[in-house]
């Protein structure tokens, strides 16, 4: 299950999902990963793939359940998605102007990956479906202090003040 915070979940078209820390340095040996950013991402997708094989060992198929939810707590949407492997020859990588790499699709120029060399994070980009389940929920009315200590039959004598 994946949560994500954004201001209007009932028209989000993309999210952003933070997939775990991926280090190359650690798995590759690749301590410069803005040395060749091709084999860093190559590397990248590599420890993603093979922890969904590790997955996929004991569980099968695999899906990621991904809440939107509002920043008031009113407004969701809510899709299943199979969670998949990833060919590294479908993607190049560029650096943005914050030094993260940027995994691209080769085949529409969109952005699929963003890689954080500072904490090794992996996020996937991922297009909401049309068939989303968007929903929202009214805000309830305030309940006074006054009406839950009756509800709960409290008593005063329940509390001792030592002085």
């Amino acid at each position: 299950m994946k949560t994500v915070k954004t201001k209007n979940p009932l028209t989000c078209k993309n999210v952003r999902l933070i997939s775990g820390r991926c280090s190359p340095d650690y798995s590759y040996g690749i301590s410069d990963p803005h040395e060749d950013i091709e084999k860093t991402g190559r590397a990248v997708l590599n420890i993603w793939n093979e922890r969904i094989n590790i997955a996929l060992d004991h569980y099968n198929p695999i899906r990621t359940m991904v809440l939107i939810r509002s920043e008031d707590g009113l407004n969701y949407c809510l899709f299943e998605e199979d969670i998949r492997r990833f060919p590294s020859n479908e993607y190049i990588w560029e650096v943005n102007k914050n030094g993260n790499l940027i995994g691209k699709s080769i085949e529409t120029g969109e952005p699929k990956f963003t890689w954080q060399p500072h904490g090794a994070q992996f996020t996937i980009h991922t297009k909401v479906p049309e068939n989303a389940v968007r929903f929202t929920l009214s805000k309830p009315p305030t309940i006074s202090q006054q009406a839950i200590l009756d509800t709960i039959g409290f008593s005063p004598s329940w509390v001792k003040i030592i002085r």
